[in-house]
């Protein structure tokens, strides 16, 4: 999983401007949660591990919840579902090759990682397009760092460990990651601007 500070920070970046703290406190909590081990084990949706399309019917799922609780008076299950979209929204970039895809387009000198396209339609709709896939106990083995390279010697290639961009450990893709992570972010936010009345949107932001 992309590392939490990273969620952290680029969440609270995003969405700062626009919402009440109280709201974007709870957005944040619910983002961060998803990679607490309860959120961690059994679901690869949370997260775009091993498939993708669970990942994206996890987004579409949660853009629901958001809907649905503000068609009511509800807001607290809005916020917490808009968390948790955004989490998976966010670990999409450094969990499939979506990154190396983008760059792949320019043969020397890619642009910078904020000018990258984190919704280009001919990617998505690519059938190159693939999560990484969690081997275990390998996969496993990979987060003990004195056991990392001996994982890596022994995972295929379309591995999480081979293939994820979770820090800056993982080298300078990992600056297009967050790039294109953060403007996934605005662009789910602004999305929903789009769905909800301005009532609901009023609500939803706490403002």
């Amino acid at each position: 999983m992309m590392l939490v500070p990273y969620h952290e920070e680029m969440t609270r970046e995003i969405l700062n401007p626009h919402f009440s703290p109280r709201a974007l406190e709870i957005v944040i909590a619910a983002n961060l949660k998803q990679d607490s081990w309860s959120g961690l084990i059994g679901h690869d949706g949370f997260h775009y591990d091993n498939d993708l399309e669970k990942g994206n019917r996890y987004i579409i799922e949660q853009r629901g919840y958001v809907i649905a609780t503000l068609m009511s008076r509800g807001i607290l299950s809005a916020w917490i579902a808009f968390g948790r979209l955004t989490h998976t929204a966010q670990d999409f970039y450094s969990h499939t090759n979506y990154i190396s895809m983008w760059l792949a387009q320019y043969e020397s000198a890619p642009p910078p990682p904020p000018e990258v396209d984190p919704v280009q339609k001919n990617i998505l709709r690519s059938p190159d397009l693939h999560a990484g896939k969690i081997y275990l106990p390998l996969d496993a083995l990979y987060f003990i760092p004195a056991l990392r390279k001996l994982s890596l010697k022994l995972l295929p290639r379309d591995s999480h460990g081979h293939m994820n961009l979770d820090s800056p450990q993982q080298g300078p893709n990992f600056a297009y990651a967050r790039a294109a992570a953060a403007k996934r972010t605005l662009y789910e936010f602004e999305l929903l601007q789009k769905l909800l009345s301005p009532e609901m949107f009023a609500r939803f932001v706490d403002k």
